[in-house]
């Protein structure tokens, strides 16, 4: 087994990504540039980041494969936080993973995700755990109508999730969710949904980007705004410094929050690069991807300071013809190379410009165009 130290890992390091989706595309194509080498463990022949390295093709817990990409990697770490736990485990008696078995268990559950948020002193919404439907009939009593419905675990971009208005919406809500375990959360009227994209290093070092704005269509994140001296931001950092910090965390981490009544209730966490972090490829120093790199190898994390104001758009479904769309200034489009599929996550268009008003001004352009 390789022995975990925080001294930085060699220049030219070969790193280990399980999952090849467009996040391990993105942290590939910003690792090559700083001579980095990479090795996917996905299970798609059509993975979109296989290109970028070798890729081996097999399920995420699949003993062999997890011991080949250990071995052979200086540093190994994930794209998305649905990886089985006991496979990190796995990995971590060779090498080291970032993150480890602790953030990923309990951002896969959102009880625990939400305890463990209280024991740090961050605001969550009322909730309750559900184990039957005599527990969610006892929990809707306690929160009142209306309140949102949720499986414990693998949901993402809306899925397994339901709001319940009324009584009547009980039944179909808990046959919805098949009556797994989940949870019950009080229904925020928030005034706007915000993220914190943080990041820490091996050796402890933290840096945060600016607070972005988020909205969203259909349950999946729509566009990303970034607001330079956001009055969120010194909040939202004591915030995910707690956790950070708390968990001894490192690489990219995302917290999201609902802003009620002037203050931050967090409502999930992230261990990974984030799509509201996006933005931060073309309007940022250093983007996410880079840093998140940057930290599992004990590098000096770059700065995450804005280069201009910048808005995301994500291409749900469909890409655009790219002419008009490049024909704009200040706009960059990141085609993932995946097949069009309803809605699936295609690519996203970033919008740098030198005044929120022209960056506002190109973001309703190209919103017009994609419909």
């Amino acid at each position: 087994m390789r022995t975990p130290s925080p001294d930085p890992t060699p220049d030219q390091a070969h790193i280990g990504v399980i999952g090849a989706g467009q996040l391990g595309q993105m942290l590939a194509l910003s690792g090559i540039s700083l001579g980095l080498s990479f090795t996917f463990l996905d299970p798609s022949a059509q993975a979109p980041a296989g290109r970028l390295g070798r890729h081996i093709q097999a399920e995420y817990d699949d003993e062999l494969a997890l011991e080949q990409l250990a071995v052979e990697c200086d540093a190994i770490t994930l794209e998305f936080e649905n990886v089985p736990v006991s496979a990190v485990a796995s990995i971590a008696r060779h090498n080291q993973i970032h993150p480890g078995e602790r953030p990923l268990s309990i951002a896969q559950d959102r009880v625990h995700e939400k305890r463990f948020f209280e024991s740090l002193g961050i605001p969550v919404a009322k909730y309750h755990a559900i184990d039957s439907f005599e527990d969610l009939k006892s929990a809707v009593a306690d929160l009142g109508y209306p309140c949102i419905l949720k499986t414990r675990r693998l949901g993402y971009d809306g899925k397994g999730q339901v709001v319940v208005r009324h009584s009547d919406d009980l039944e179909p809500a808990w046959a919805s969710i098949r009556g797994n375990p989940s949870i019950l959360e009080q229904m925020i009227p928030f005034t706007r949904e915000v993220s914190i994209i943080s990041v820490r290093s091996t050796r402890g070092e933290c840096a945060f980007y600016p607070v972005s704005e988020n909205q969203h269509r259909s349950g999946i994140l729509h566009r990303t705004e970034i607001h330079m001296d956001d009055p969120a931001q010194e909040r939202a950092e004591e915030y995910a410094r707690h956790v950070l910090d708390g968990l001894d965390y490192v690489g990219v981490l995302a917290i999201e929050f609902f802003e009620h009544q002037g203050r931050l209730v967090a409502n999930e966490m992230a261990p990974r690069v984030h799509n509201s972090g996006h933005w931060s490829q073309n309007g940022a120093v250093t983007s996410q991807f880079e840093n998140h790199l940057r930290a599992i190898l004990g590098w000096p994390l770059g700065s995450t300071a804005c280069t201009g104001h910048s808005i995301m758009i994500n291409l749900v479904g469909i890409i655009p013809p790219r002419a008009p769309i490049l024909a704009l200034p200040g706009v960059h489009l990141h085609d993932y190379g995946k097949e069009p599929r309803t809605g699936r996550k295609l690519g996203h268009i970033n919008i740098v410009a030198d005044t929120k008003e022209s960056c506002r001004k190109y973001a309703t352009l190209i919103e017009q165009m994609i419909g």
